[in-house]
Formats: structure tokens, C-alpha cells, sequence
């Protein structure tokens, strides 16, 4: 059975959701990166990186979240456009534009607003302005089309909608406004039974929620391992 390392955060619940819509039977397994989980070494034989998500399909060992829903849409032939060069050269652009510059970003900007010790204007803005940027190339691109790709709901759409979905966390409640387009999408993903149940899986373990000392040493250990 596919194993499926996963917590909470938007890239697990992206894969999460392509699980619950192909309707692969899988074994969730948590990693509570508030304990430490992902530096323990028997996550680090899965991925090395130490970041969730990551599978394991029999001897096949997957991670990052763009690289195993571009796999498992390849293995089972679900949530892909339809064959041809042109259609594969738009499903890899726009997967790689998330994975280097929506997620990335939006990531930064949570972090830089909400949980550095420092509130540093510069990070913050910078941040802040390229996740808007990047959310707003996505409204743009669904403006004259339905879904990412066209009119067929794709491994895309569900890879924009891991961040997407947290707007609020990523640029404040006042966001949303601007992405109407991008809104439509995350609605209409969300209210589906398969996203819904992808949400809903961070509730079947019991992570940590308390930013203590370990909490702090598991996630930013650049704090107390200073290379310069």
C-alpha cells in the first residue's frame, strides 16, 4: 500500500487531495514537524530534505509535492490534459511556477509576518509583494479559462489551490478582493467531497500545536545553528 507522509500544511494537503480524488488507497502517516518528526532518521531514509510531503509506492520513493502529483497523475492517467506537446509544455510550466514561485513565496511571506522574532520591513514587503504578484499571475491565467489548463480540471489546479486556499494567512483578510478568478477556483475545489476529506486528514492525528522551545529547535534551526 502507498505510503503517504503527510501533515497539515498546504503542499500535504495539495497531494491529499489528489489521493482522495483518484480514490488510491493509501497509509497516512504523520510527521509533527513541531516534535521533530522530519529529522528523525527513519523519515530522512524517505526524504532527505527533511519536509513533507513524501510517498513510498512499493520501491518507488517520492518527495516534494509537484514531483508526486506529477507521478501519481502519470501512473494512474488521471487529472492530466490531453496528450500533445503544447498541452504538456502548460502542465509544466505553470506545475514548476508554483513549485518555484507561488508556494515559495507565500511560504515566506506567512513566515516573515507571523513568525520571525524580528519584524524586518524589508522581508515582510518583499515577501509579501512577490506572493501577490504570483497570485495575481494565476487570476490572470483563470480570467479566460475555467481551470489552469482549460477546461479540464487538472493536477495544476489542485497544486494552486494547496496555497491558494490559505490567501488570508498568506497576504491578510483584505486580499481576496484582488483575485476574484483565483476565489472562484479555490471555491469551487473546496467545496468538493475530495478536498473536503483531504482537509479534514491533519484531524486524524493529533499534532502539536504549542510553539515552545522544541517546536522552535524542529522548525527553524537556523536559529541555534548559525552558519556565519
Amino acid at each position: 500500500m502507498l505510503k503517504f507522509y503527510y501533515n497539515g500544511a498546504p503542499n500535504p494537503t495539495k497531494v491529499a487531495l489528489f489521493l482522495e480524488e483518484a480514490g488510491l488507497t493509501y497509509e497516512p502517516i504523520p510527521i509533527d514537524t513541531r516534535k521533530g518528526d522530519q529529522h528523525k532518521p527513519e523519515f530522512l531514509a524517505v526524504n532527505p530534505n527533511a519536509k513533507v510531503p513524501a510517498i513510498v509506492d512499493g520501491e518507488v520513493t517520492v518527495f516534494d509535492s509537484n514531483a508526486i502529483l506529477l507521478y501519481l497523475a502519470e501512473k494512474t492517467g488521471k487529472f492530466l490534459p490531453p496528450k500533445g506537446d503544447k498541452a504538456r509544455g502548460a502542465l509544466l510550466s505553470w506545475l514548476m511556477f508554483v513549485a518555484t514561485g507561488v508556494g515559495p513565496y507565500s511560504g515566506q511571506s506567512v513566515h516573515f509576518r507571523t513568525a520571525s522574532p524580528e519584524k524586518i520591513e524589508y522581508a515582510i514587503n518583499r515577501y509579501a509583494f512577490e506572493a501577490q504578484r504570483h497570485f495575481g499571475i494565476l487570476d490572470a491565467r483563470l480570467a479566460a479559462r475555467k481551470y489552469m489548463l482549460g477546461d479540464i480540471y487538472t493536477i495544476v489546479d489542485m497544486d494552486a489551490w494547496g496555497w491558494a486556499r490559505l490567501m488570508p494567512l498568506v497576504l491578510g483578510e483584505e486580499a481576496w478582493p484582488k483575485f476574484p478568478n483565483l476565489k472562484r477556483l479555490v471555491d469551487e475545489i473546496s467545496a468538493r467531497p475530495a478536498a473536503q476529506r483531504a482537509v479534514a486528514l491533519r484531524d486524524k492525528f493529533k499534532f502539536k500545536t504549542e510553539m515552545d522551545d522544541l517546536a522552535r529547535r524542529s522548525l527553524y534551526r537556523h536559529q541555534s545553528e548559525k552558519v556565519v
